[in-house]
């Protein structure tokens, strides 16, 4: 006769049997690929941004790869300012450690920063604006954190291209000088011309 025990222990191992054989990646909770620690990094354009005085410009800067960056905090800054272009944080700008001159002249989307886009909008420029500037991400997971963005103002716009084609007026000679019109002494000849011939028949 079996005992009762014997059976019990006998189920045990065969469970232990089934789930050694089961596959374990269905005990893996399923999420979305992240990159790895320190992979995030800052990145902006190489070349200058060239903008002439009262436009409104846009200073391209982006984390890669994207992310969502509305819980992050973003410094806008220039390097040789004392103070912040723009400042955002806990979700809203920072306007109490603003560079006055920049107060109500900058933007960051918030459309734009659920992409990872953390590009700044200066409008109204001046050629005071004109510089260095630094976008950094303090809490940013890598290494690198910041990048800088050129702004050049260019005072002296380059003259439009005129499409008008020069006419060349014809000289204008002694006969022109009344609009045109012939001048009497053009026909003097041909009128001593008829009269000696008429004399003389």
């Amino acid at each position: 006769m079996v005992s009762v025990q014997t059976i019990t222990n006998s189920s045990s191992m065969n469970m232990d049997k089934i789930l050694l054989s089961f596959p374990l990646f269905l005990f893996v909770p399923f999420s979305s690929p992240t990159p790895a620690q320190g992979h995030y990094k800052v990145t902006s354009s190489h070349q200058p941004i060239v903008a002439a005085p009262g436009e409104n410009v846009t200073l391209l800067c982006q984390v890669e790869p994207r992310f969502d960056m509305v819980d992050m905090t973003v410094e806008w800054s220039k390097p040789k300012g004392n103070g912040y272009v723009h400042l955002y944080r806990d979700n809203r700008e920072v306007p109490d450690m603003k560079i006055l001159s920049y107060k109500g002249r900058t933007a960051l989307l918030t459309d734009s920063l659920r992409n990872g886009d953390i590009a700044l909008t200066i409008t109204n420029v001046t050629a005071a604006d004109e510089g260095q500037y630094k976008c950094f991400i303090p809490k940013l997971n890598g290494q690198i954190k910041s990048s800088i963005v050129h702004l050049v103002i260019d005072i002296n716009p380059s003259k439009k291209v005129t499409t008008e084609i020069p006419i060349s007026l014809p000289r204008t000679g002694p006969d022109d000088l009344h609009g045109g019109a012939s001048s009497p002494n053009r026909f003097t000849p041909l009128l001593l011309f008829w009269i000696l011939l008429i004399f003389s028949a």
